[in-house]
């Protein structure tokens, strides 16, 4: 159990590198154990202006859904969600583009960065399923 923690640890210390050289060039990572891939990173949330309005994939934004918006993963793909701080996690379905703030990850939708305890930004560990 703990080779896997220090794996994991490795793998994003790695992706956190990568990610501070070229922050908005930032891809997911393969995690070679699983075959899921891996980015960790900062995330922030949004919603307050942009409940009920349209998302990029189309549908009506739901700040107290379990969504969220990402740069380059496809619409639909479902990600887990670390917060690094508590260790909490959250499902959360890629239903927008985003984040645009400089050196983020994903951007949550409310209800996301709530059930991980993240009220601003914070350190982040994604898990695509």
């Amino acid at each position: 159990m703990e080779q896997h923690k220090v794996s994991r640890l490795i793998v994003s210390l790695l992706a956190l590198g990568a990610g501070a050289a070229t922050p908005s060039l930032v891809q997911a990572e393969p995690d070679n154990r699983s075959g899921r891939a891996v980015q960790s990173g900062r995330a922030s949330w949004y919603g307050p202006g942009f409940h009920g309005r349209k998302t990029a994939s189309g549908e009506t934004f739901n700040a107290n859904a379990l969504t969220a918006a990402h740069r380059t993963l496809p619409f639909g793909t479902r990600v887990r969600v670390m917060n690094k701080s508590t260790g909490r996690s959250v499902v959360v379905r890629i239903n927008d583009r985003g984040p645009y703030a400089h050196g983020r990850v994903i951007d949550l939708s409310r209800a996301s960065a709530q059930a991980i305890g993240i009220s601003g930004v914070g350190s982040v560990e994604l898990a695509q399923f």
